[in-house]
């Protein structure tokens, strides 16, 4: 597998989905080598739980993001020439268009198939292609289907999106959803001790927001919601966890508003103080503009969260609208106040979301049956 980031170099979701699979994959008996970039304070090479992970330094930077990705590429390269030389390697899987380059010149180098995961495009992230950088982007990642044997999609809206987008023939997309360890929201936390960690009041309500500060991710919907969510409830707070390019604007706009001693921004957290966080939560919000899958809504069902999500993409296949969460319209700061508030009023409604959540992910978002589905894909390319 090929990723540009992988433990503990955590940028996206990607990050976590590949070592989910990963860690899967070799407990139903496959080798499994990531090769990643390098991370101050990792070790190079090691193996965790049974996954080889060769972690790649990069010798020449650059301030151009496309640039730099082109020159680790080219480090991936040598690298999986090395590792080729003792061991033999049935299928490549590549993990969005960074990693492109070295993906496919493994496939013609190794002269075996190519499986390429889409988490997501460009002309979505970016809402249309409007720079030069978006339209090279948006070619590596075509360039990226044409050379797969089989791409997979994490939902339905992906592989529409995709289909149409790069013209791919339907037959040759698979979708299998992304998957998530349900094992570390099992644990017990005092609440007041967290709260207390984070300088939150025990007796305040937490509005929780986890992700990249992007456009896309739609974080100044639910800043606009404020008003409305703090007159019904004035014992609540927003949590902001991320960090991105957006955040001094999201900032400001928080202190355009009356309520900004009320918004929190945290950056990034741990595994741990997130997990804690999110469990310590009253409401999950996830107000994204563009999301293929939706991960974190994800994880707040795992952890027993209500979920308040925009109705877009792969987050309306993952929640079953007024039964497994809240889905609010797209780019509608009413309509998040309004879900928000209704789950804060009413405990019996936010139980119901809560446990049918929280069932639906332990029976379908398993990182077991993402990797069966997977081994299947591959089992496709090969021609088995």
């Amino acid at each position: 597998m090929f990723t540009w980031e992988y433990p503990p170099r955590i940028v996206g979701g990607i990050s976590r989905h590949c070592e989910g699979l990963a860690r899967e994959l070799v407990k139903k008996g496959h080798t499994v080598h990531i090769v990643t970039l390098e991370f101050p304070g990792a070790p190079l090479y090691e193996e965790r739980n049974g996954v080889k992970i060769h972690r790649v330094p990069i010798e020449l930077g650059h301030p151009n993001f496309i640039i730099w990705t082109l020159l680790f590429n080219h480090f991936m390269e040598k690298r999986i020439a090395e590792i080729s030389k003792n061991e033999k390697f049935d299928v490549i899987h590549a993990h969005d268009w960074l990693v492109a380059p070295v993906s496919i010149s493994s496939k013609h180098y190794l002269g075996v198939p190519l499986v390429s995961t889409i988490h997501s495009t460009e002309v979505g992230r970016a809402q249309g292609l409007h720079t030069q950088d978006s339209f090279l982007i948006d070619g590596f990642e075509w360039w990226l289907t044409y050379e797969s044997k089989r791409v997979i999609a994490t939902s339905y809206a992906m592989k529409r999106e995709i289909e149409e987008h790069f013209h791919l023939p339907s037959e040759k997309i698979d979708v299998i959803p992304n998957g998530i360890d349900v094992s570390k929201y099992e644990v017990n936390v005092e609440h007041e001790e967290v709260k207390k960690r984070f300088r939150i009041n025990p007796d305040e309500k937490i509005i929780l927001f986890v992700g990249r500060l992007v456009p896309q991710k739609g974080v100044e919907y639910l800043i606009m919601a404020a008003p409305k969510i703090f007159e019904q409830h004035p014992d609540s707070r927003i949590i902001i966890v991320g960090n991105g390019w957006i955040k001094d604007n999201l900032m400001s706009l928080a202190s355009s508003t009356k309520y900004s001693n009320k918004i929190t921004f945290l950056g990034f957290l741990d595994d741990r103080d997130l997990t804690e966080l999110t469990l310590c939560s009253d409401v999950l919000v996830v107000p994204s503009i563009y999301e293929p899958f939706g991960i974190v809504a994800l994880e707040g069902m795992a952890a027993g969260v209500p979920v308040v999500a925009s109705n877009v993409g792969g987050l309306a296949e993952i929640i079953e609208h007024d039964r497994t969460g809240f889905l609010a319209h797209k780019e509608d700061p009413d309509s998040i106040a309004f879900g928000i508030n209704k789950i804060l009023s009413d405990p019996e409604y936010a139980h119901k979301l809560a446990q049918n959540a929280k069932r639906k992910v332990y029976e379908t978002y398993s990182w077991e049956a993402v990797a069966r589905r997977t081994i299947e894909v591959y089992r496709k390319a090969i021609g088995e």
